[in-house]
């Protein structure tokens, strides 16, 4: 007999001990973090036609002839100001031979701007106390104090590693060898692809280059381990936490980890190219012996975890700084403190948290780059973010982001007034 045939048939009294059997039996779930942003998916509301408006025809022309000059084949862009999303649009193709146009919908591989995504989750599991930057990461007292780390690591220095010094690149490692997969099956005689344990007993076995803290040298190992950390402390595989503990409450509902293949791509994925400089085939990755496009099969993209693997819109990225800003327009998903922390600078020299830099009067700036796409996420000092991403390589890698920067730049000056006063986020039109 159903649930429904007894809610008819017996009565109040019956029905309140037969729920009551349900939950005995039945375990309830678990509630996700609330939600902090807006429950509908925000790429689902948004439409190049928003974004036409004749007064900024001049920016369009600006941003398209960017794109001849170095051959993108598609790019999507997003200005947000005081935590308003101002302006989405996308330009040229999503798919070239498919003849789909980029939409502002359309999800793209934002590379290192994933970083600023692993920070903001170690910001959160800070504001929690369930960990402190200033941690240790391995030994006794370290946070990775498994037996995989402890069975490998024999220079101690690496005891003195925070967790602050992985989210500067200051951890001192001697290798950075994610983009290498082939080369490290080699070295560590494998017959299949390097797992993410394989990586970190080739990499902490040796000695540090340089006493932590010390120096600083570009890692995306330090932040593979910075995903392991997050999944360590808060018990949840990594994708997971990030997606319900810091995506969804600041409202990002279509960010996901991306693929290595043109068949692993998500629905409204963008399809990637890569620029005739930045050499379009090469070895896959797996070792195969198989030439493939670099931007498809390259790399192992999922690998990167939280060094570089996420796919989103630029539209949602500004949701994601909007939450992390410290401004009152939008609830952050970390405090104050953890804001301040973020966004500390120092000098040239020193990374800030996540982001590649916060001078106070440049603003701050993350930067992404990948075969088949380049990233920038410009947060200016008066409020106003700019992000922009395309699907295609370019043979300055990381570079680009200056140029894109000048770009930005411009259109600020020239047509910055002329944005509409209106937020996207809020009220779709």
């Amino acid at each position: 007999m159903n649930r429904k045939t007894l809610a008819i048939t017996i009565s109040s009294i019956a029905v309140a001990a037969l729920a009551t059997a349900f939950v005995i039996i039945h375990k309830p779930i678990p509630k996700p973090a609330p939600v902090k942003g807006p429950r509908i998916y925000l790429n689902d509301t948004l439409t190049n036609a928003m974004s036409e408006i004749p007064e900024l025809e001049g920016l369009d022309r600006k941003v398209r002839a960017y794109m001849r000059q170095w051959q993108f084949k598609g790019a999507s862009l997003a200005i947000m100001r005081n935590d308003s999303l101002l302006y989405a649009k996308g330009y040229g193709w999503a798919d070239e031979g498919e003849k789909v146009e980029m939409e502002p919908s359309h999800i793209l591989r934002m590379a290192s701007v994933s970083k600023l995504i692993t920070a903001a989750g170690i910001m959160v599991l800070q504001d929690r106390d369930s960990l402190s930057i200033k941690d240790t990461v391995f030994g006794p007292s370290g946070i990775l104090n498994d037996s995989l780390f402890n069975s490998v690591i024999k220079d101690r220095n690496h005891h003195k590693i925070t967790v602050e010094h992985l989210l500067r690149h200051q951890g001192g490692f001697y290798r950075d060898p994610l983009f290498s997969s082939k080369d490290v099956m080699h070295q560590m005689q494998l017959d299949c692809p390097p797992s993410k344990e394989d990586f970190f007993r080739l990499v902490l076995r040796h000695d540090l280059r340089f006493m932590p803290g010390e120096w600083q040298k570009y890692s995306n190992f330090g932040y593979l381990l910075l995903s392991e950390i997050i999944e360590k402390v808060s018990g949840k595989p990594y994708e997971q936490f990030i997606r319900e503990d810091v995506l969804m409450p600041a409202g990002c509902l279509d960010m996901h980890i991306g693929g290595s293949y043109y068949s692993d791509r998500m629905e409204n994925e963008v399809r990637y190219y890569t620029h005739a400089g930045d050499g379009k085939f090469v070895e896959e990755y797996t070792g195969s012996g198989i030439m493939v496009e670099r931007c498809y099969g390259g790399n192992n993209i999922p690998l990167l975890s939280g060094a570089g693997a996420w796919c989103g819109s630029p539209a949602e990225i500004a949701r994601l700084v909007a939450s992390i800003d410290g401004r009152p327009e939008v609830e952050d998903i970390i405090s104050q403190e953890a804001v301040a922390q973020m966004t500390e600078y120092f000098d040239k020299d020193t990374f800030s948290l996540g982001w590649n830099d916060t001078a106070p009067e440049k603003g701050w700036s993350r930067t992404g780059t990948l075969s088949g796409t380049t990233a920038l996420v410009k947060y200016f000092p008066d409020g106003e973010c700019w992000i922009m991403i395309t699907n295609t390589s370019t043979w300055r890698g990381p570079g680009q982001a200056r140029y894109t920067d000048a770009l930005f730049k411009e259109c600020r000056e020239l047509y910055g007034d002329r944005l509409p006063k209106r937020d996207l986020f809020t009220s779709p039109e």
